[in-house]
């Protein structure tokens, strides 16, 4: 049984944010623009990916 995937990139630069937002999208695994992290897709991980969505692209 495999857990569900999510795959987001940055797409918008975190300068100039909130802090809790660029707190937020390392939490993320996310660290440069257009880098990509596949995540287990998971109420807490959903959370923090509303959260910063106008940085993010979600790919699935």
């Amino acid at each position: 049984m495999s857990e569900k995937k999510i795959k987001v990139r940055l797409v918008k630069s975190v300068i100039g944010t909130q802090r809790s937002h660029r707190d937020t999208v390392r939490g993320l695994g996310l660290r440069r623009l257009n880098s990509t992290a596949e995540l287990v897709d998971t109420p807490a991980v959903r959370g923090m990916i509303n959260k910063v969505s106008y940085l993010l692209k979600v790919e699935g």
